[in-house]
């Protein structure tokens, strides 16, 4: 009602060329009486409604917001999709979500009615970030950094707290609470910039300093909520709680360079020295965990260091990767820090195409990982990796046997693109990369295993694209661009996907063969793209 009669108020003001005496002050009275509520002490003291009530945007708005972020976030070039990284990501933010569960901070609803999905992205800076509707972005450079997963689980935690208490959708609310005082600030200063210009700008400079210092305000304590919610619903997820203070003093040295020395009431965010100490009151009554070495992780974020580097500094970057690994003095460091350090300079000479480096680094991996299972199949799977960049499918073949896992992702994908190099005559090097008797024995079940694997996970863009590769094999070229169209739509990218199913009809129009019950369902799915195209452009 407020914000209704100010506009109107400022139209008219602004159409008014003479503010004369009587009237420019009942104009002002007016006005006062207007914001007059924005000030009583009632709404000073409402800034913080209690974990997650009275917000205003519906959790079904609020994913839609967020979906039209993610169609943005999949068109970055920052935007990775690697299995391995996004297979550890999830195993944490799944854990993490039973937690929230249990707990009851994750609502049947919201649970419902959100994405729950993780973006990675190639950004070497140490940061996560929440977004609307339940979507949730990590840097590599996060990965690459912490030391466990259990500094990693206190950061996914902390954005998983600002997702289930809606901060997003509450400071939206709160910023268009505060759309009349900025308004009324505006107002005043129209007022008096006819007797006075610099009252004028202070008045508007003032009421937007009130409505920033309102903001941080805000924004400060749903980051201490989002501490303390993010910590309960970690150590509930089995997670060690020490691992939120070995983050948050990592994070203290990272911004050691960066920290302007602000007074805390101008930040967004609390200090990090009193998120430690609050962090460390809350441990006082736990038990002391003593560190474990997480060798998985370091082959990990070795990993995240080697595809973090792209661009004009890629080559520099890998190579100074790579450079340590052959220092002597590596042997001195702990064995998961040496590991790490092996796993990232095989991918390092691997995309520098120096293959003989690469496997004479493996090898000195497989040695350091032998005695543990789970470092072993990441060893391995690298192995699968640097043999189809060298065009040896055979060879990648014969590494997956090794550590076959049908209802992995990473071997999945590795798997499929291995027998499609295979069947495709992919470039070789030596007589023993010709395609391999297990290859030509796998192609029959290329086809049934993608389609099994879209079916169940049908946001799966990388999955689509192999299988409509999997179908011109076969020759079947209408399926093909079929699914093809739908890796598009996987990517948000509804667009596309209606092109080539329109491209499809037209398929479907040329042959002299038509499948009926195939051809509608292609015309099903160009209507629905239609409509959803149409949706999207009305949002704009």
């Amino acid at each position: 009602m407020y914000l209704n009669m100010l506009m109107k108020y400022a139209a008219r003001i602004i159409g008014s060329q003479k503010l004369l005496g009587r009237s420019w002050a009942a104009d002002v009275m007016c006005l006062l009486g207007g914001l007059g509520v924005l000030f009583t002490p009632q709404h000073a003291q409402a800034q913080l409604p209690s974990l997650g009530d009275g917000v205003e945007i519906s959790m079904t708005a609020e994913r839609k917001l967020g979906d039209r972020i993610a169609r943005e976030l999949f068109r970055d070039p920052d935007h990775i999709d690697d299995p391995l990284l996004d297979e550890y990501v999830w195993s944490i933010w799944r854990r993490l979500l039973q937690g929230s569960k249990q707990r009851g901070e994750l609502s049947p609803e919201l649970e419902n009615t959100f994405a729950w999905a993780v973006f990675l992205g190639r950004d070497r800076s140490v940061n996560a970030f929440a977004l609307p509707g339940g979507y949730m972005g990590v840097h590599l450079g996060l990965i690459a950094t912490v030391s466990s997963e259990d500094e990693l689980a206190s950061v996914l935690a902390h954005e998983l707290s600002h997702i289930t208490q809606r901060h997003i959708a509450r400071l939206i609310s709160r910023q268009s609470n505060q759309a009349p005082m900025l308004l009324g600030a505006m107002i005043l200063g129209a007022l008096a910039a006819g007797s006075n210009p610099q009252a004028a700008t202070a008045l508007i400079a003032g009421g937007q300093a009130v409505a920033v210092q309102g903001q941080l305000n805000f924004s400060r304590e749903m980051e201490r909520e989002a501490d303390r919610v993010g910590y309960s619903v970690m150590t509930a997820s089995g997670f060690a709680p020490q691992g939120f203070v070995t983050m948050f003093e990592k994070l203290l040295q990272a911004n050691r360079f960066n920290d302007t020395g602000a007074f805390p009431y101008l930040r967004s965010h609390p200090l990090t020295t009193e998120r430690i100490a609050d962090m460390q009151a809350r441990q006082q009554l736990l038990p002391i965990a003593l560190p474990v070495s997480d060798l998985t992780h370091y082959l990990l974020a070795g990993r995240a260091r080697a595809l973090s580097y792209l661009g004009v500094d890629a080559q520099r970057g890998l190579m100074a990767m790579a450079m340590p690994a052959a220092a002597s003095g590596l042997q001195a460091a702990k064995p998961e820090v040496r590991a790490g350090m092996w796993y990232a300079a095989v991918l390092a000479a691997s995309n520098q195409r120096d293959f003989r480096q690469a496997w004479a680094w493996h090898n000195q991996l497989e040695e350091a990982t032998r005695m543990n299972s789970a470092a072993s199949r990441l060893s391995r799977l690298l192995a699968v990796e640097v043999a189809l960049a060298e065009g040896q499918p055979s060879k990648a073949l014969e590494w997956l046997g090794k550590t076959w896992n049908p209802k992995s992702r990473s071997e999945i994908l590795l798997w499929s693109r291995a027998v499609l190099a295979s069947a495709q005559g992919a470039p070789q090097t030596t007589p023993a990369a010709q395609a391999s008797t297990a290859a030509i024995t796998d192609l029959p079940m290329l086809v049934p295993r993608l389609q099994a694997w879209v079916a169940t996970y049908p946001r799966d863009a990388q999955a689509w694209q192999l299988l409509s590769s999997a179908y011109l094999i076969q020759g079947k070229t209408l399926r093909a661009v079929c699914a093809e169209a739908e890796g598009f739509a996987a990517k948000f990218d509804e667009q596309g996907a209606l092109n080539r199913y329109r491209a499809a009809q037209d398929l479907v129009k040329q042959s002299g063969q038509t499948d009926f019950i195939e051809a509608s369902i292609i015309d099903t799915r160009v209507r629905q793209l239609q409509a959803r195209v149409f949706e999207l452009s009305m949002e704009r």
